[in-house]
């Protein structure tokens, strides 16, 4: 099933422009419902937190590849925020050093993030987001520069 999708812009720094994907009908971007989910577990609070402060730095410094993991294809730009829990994952698609899109995330308790249906439900609807936002970008529709992701205003994805 096809699904509409925008980008949302979540904080822009000198450093980091942190965007969002944000489905329609949704009230809340990917982010955000990452962040409500975990904010209030008590067992994966310090995960948790660990990830804010990561991603805090980041907004700070610039979203420098060593901060991630690749997670998916050789060619895509699919990262999980590398933080030293095997437990949290929080998936992203990393541009540049200047632009990252965070995603949604969840518990990994599983080998990898395939054999999780949730897991891999995320990082697929990046990596198809990826894709889109690519063919935008070579159609005009969309540009980014240094930390800035134009265009995105008006533009709608179908996933």
């Amino acid at each position: 099933m096809a699904k509409k999708a925008t980008l949302q812009k979540v904080i822009l720094e000198d450093k980091v422009g942190l965007y969002s994907i944000c489905f329609e009908g949704d009230a809340e971007n990917e982010y955000e419902k990452f962040l409500k989910k975990f904010k209030d577990n008590a067992s994966l609070n310090k995960d948790f937190r660990s990830i804010i402060i990561a991603l805090d730095r980041i907004v700070a410094n610039g979203a420098f590849e060593r901060n991630f993991r690749p997670e998916g294809k050789m060619n895509d730009h699919l990262v999980a925020l590398s933080i030293n829990s095997r437990r949290l994952r929080l998936y992203c698609l990393r541009m540049s050093d200047q632009v990252l899109i965070v995603g949604n995330g969840g518990i990994k308790n599983t080998k990898t993030y395939q054999e999780s249906e949730e897991l891999s439900g995320y990082v697929m609807d990046l990596q198809k987001f990826e894709t889109l936002l690519q063919q935008a970008m070579a159609d005009g529709v969309i540009s980014i520069e240094r930390n800035i992701i134009t265009g995105i205003e008006q533009a709608t994805f179908t996933l």
